[in-house]
Parts: structure tokens; C-alpha cells; sequence
């Protein structure tokens, strides 16, 4: 069978636009989402940055159906929070970014780059503790 032949095309359709993804999607496209995952953590106040501990931040085309439960996900997080951990070993944290979802919302790449930021800015508050309700009382939900 040859790599053409092989190729899968996936698509997914909203009231704005339609996306389509192959498989074999072009390296340089998912090194520069890569690369916005990375400034979005670098661009993270110091304070933050030294205190995050035993996490990985790892990106992923799209949840699968037990992450998604039925919603639209732009990222997750998976672990105990630093608030609620004692003397215990734990098993690394883990925060997903979704890749298809975010460039489903724009082809822009300043949007996309504010996407990934505040998605990965509203993971990592979850590894620090902070509920969803209290990242909208604070307008960053």
C-alpha cells in the first residue's frame, strides 16, 4: 500500500467554516503550534513557572471520546492539584492541548496564539488548585 493510499482525510464542520486534517499533516504546521504552546508557557510569570511541579504539557491532535464526555475541549487537566497533594509520591500531572479543536476556531495565527494561551494559562491554574468557578469569577475561564 503506498502513503498515499493510506491517507486518512478527517474533517469536521462548524457554522463558520469546515476543517479537514490528513494524516499526514505537514510537520512545519505542527511545529508551529508547538511553538505556541511552548511561548505560551515561557511567557508565564516566573513565580508560576518555579512552582509547577511533576507536570508533562503535552499536545494532541483531538480528545478521545472518554476526555471529551460529549464536549468541546481546547485542553485538559489531569492530575492532583498542588493544593490537595501531601507527602505522597504522585504520578506526574498531565495537561493536553488539543490541536484540532483551537485551529477549528480560526486560521489566524494571532488568534490561535491567544487561544493556546489562555488555554494553556486556564490548565495550569487547575494544576495550582484554581476551580472553574473561580476562574470565572476571575474572568479567565
Amino acid at each position: 500500500m503506498t502513503i498515499a493510499a493510506a491517507t486518512l482525510i478527517h474533517c469536521r464542520a462548524s457554522a463558520l467554516r469546515t476543517v479537514c486534517d490528513s494524516d499526514r499533516m505537514s510537520d512545519v504546521r505542527r511545529a508551529r503550534f508547538a511553538r505556541l504552546v511552548r511561548r505560551a508557557i515561557a511567557d508565564l510569570p516566573e513565580r508560576y513557572r518555579a512552582r509547577m511541579r511533576n507536570v508533562e504539557i503535552v499536545i494532541v491532535d483531538e480528545p478521545d471520546a472518554e476526555q471529551a464526555k460529549g464536549g468541546d475541549l481546547l485542553g485538559l487537566y489531569e492530575g492532583v492539584p498542588l493544593t490537595e497533594r501531601r507527602d505522597e509520591p504522585w504520578l506526574p500531572d498531565r495537561i493536553s492541548i488539543f490541536r484540532r479543536p483551537i485551529e477549528a476556531m480560526s486560521s489566524s495565527p494571532r488568534v490561535q496564539a491567544k487561544i493556546v494561551r489562555d488555554t494553556v494559562v486556564h490548565e495550569i491554574a487547575h494544576h495550582f488548585g484554581i476551580s472553574d468557578d473561580r476562574l470565572d469569577e476571575l474572568g479567565r475561564s
